[in-house]
């Protein structure tokens, strides 16, 4: 009994003069730490996973100091098991503290919270993904090393060994849908492929990559709904990447009009409108007439936003408020089927009117810029740019 109550205050004492000596060095720190981010990091996200592994190790100490004289007893054996087993797993848990403070910090110099936080996105999809199989790695370690700690499972080890590479390839076989996941997940962290908060359109749905692992990601549709892939999709199938290289995007209201749409006031009272609203950002503003058959004439407006949210209220409001001022002002360009009796010379609001006088037509150098996509300005010019080959470089310089 005697023995007993010795290695018991022994185990204590330890555990108390390591429980103090981690709160001095975390004070210290916490202290050094106020100019030091990684110091900073350290105090708050490994002090716990310290201090347990710190005082297991004393207590573990303690009992085999205290209880050398009982050597071979089996309550000895079965305490001391114990305890290298928990030393194990908070070493682990230490590990992977640590390894989480190191990203964490290395995270902390790329903002998310910029307007072009591209790259930032990318080192942060990577770090998340790494995360996750570090920490995976590392369980799976520890759990080796406990299991080795055991007689029985050391001697079947040679056992396992020998048979490896036939249970490795059933292994394979049977987890070929997992592994082709983890693999995809890789590469789409290292790849650019797609990132956190990337804006995608997949499976005809309009979301944001709110989560990636390594076996699925999470996309937020924007009615709130979660779309749940596995990340071997995002490889094999494609899919609408909206902010790949910017989050400027453009997008496009048409119109089925009737042939006596009055095209140039439709394109000066877009270009009246756009220039009154936040939601544009003063880049592209086009209005052309993308197809004249079938009795109709389809009006396409093109507009530009920053972001893809302000986009889709843009294209919603250019929609809107050209459907009203064709029906207020414009009433006869409203897209009817019509059959015409008596002279093309009546004076009903519907028939054609011959104009008095004759129209002058617009050169070709006084077109507006808001009726060209490719030319008329510097982001319709360099829209042009992308599109022409070598070819047609040389052709433009001759």
């Amino acid at each position: 009994m005697q023995s007993y109550l010795t290695t018991i205050a022994a185990a204590l004492g330890a555990a108390a003069i390591a429980l103090l000596v981690v709160e001095v060095v975390h004070r210290v720190m916490r202290r050094l730490g106020r100019r030091s981010l990684l110091l900073t990091e350290l105090t708050e996200h490994a002090h716990r996973s310290f201090q347990v592994a710190v005082t297991i190790l004393a207590v573990q100490f303690a009992v085999r100091f205290t209880t050398l004289y009982a050597v071979g007893t089996p309550w000895r054996q079965i305490v001391l098991h114990t305890l290298v087993l928990a030393v194990v797993a908070a070493a682990a848990w230490l590990v992977a503290s640590l390894l989480v403070v190191v990203e964490d910090t290395a995270l902390a110099r790329f903002r998310v919270d910029v307007p072009n936080n591209r790259h930032a996105r990318r080192v942060r999809t990577q770090v998340v993904l790494l995360r996750r199989l570090t920490i995976a790695v590392i369980v799976v370690l520890a759990l080796g090393v406990m299991l080795m700690t055991f007689p029985a499972v050391r001697g079947i080890g040679a056992g396992v060994l020998t048979s490896a590479g036939v249970v490795g390839v059933v292994a394979a076989l049977a987890a070929q849908s997992l592994l082709g996941n983890v693999f995809a997940g890789l590469q789409l962290a290292f790849s650019d492929a797609v990132r956190l908060d990337d804006v995608v359109v997949v499976e005809g749905e309009w979301g944001r990559i709110e989560e990636l692992t390594l076996s699925y990601v999470v996309v937020q549709v924007w009615d709130d709904r979660r779309l749940i892939l596995p990340t071997s999709y995002f490889t094999s199938t494609p899919f609408q990447n909206w902010t790949r290289t910017e989050a400027a995007v453009l997008g496009t209201a048409e119109f089925d009009v009737d042939w006596a749409i009055p095209v140039q006031a439709m394109r000066e009272e877009l270009r009246r409108l756009v220039e009154g609203t936040e939601l544009w950002d003063g880049r592209v503003c086009v209005l052309q007439v993308t197809d004249a058959t079938g009795g109709m004439v389809k009006v396409r407006a093109l507009v530009s936003a920053a972001d893809a949210g302000s986009l889709w209220d843009l294209r919603c409001l250019v929609r809107e408020h050209l459907v009203g001022w064709i029906r207020d002002n414009r009433p006869t360009a409203m897209p009817r089927v019509r059959a015409e009796l008596g002279d093309s010379s009546g004076s009903l609001p519907w028939q054609w009117v011959q104009p008095r006088r004759p129209v002058r037509r617009r050169a070709e150098a006084e077109m507006p810029d808001d009726a060209r996509v490719f030319g008329g300005s510097d982001d319709g010019d360099a829209r042009s740019e992308a599109f022409i080959g070598p070819e047609d470089h040389a052709d433009a310089r001759r």
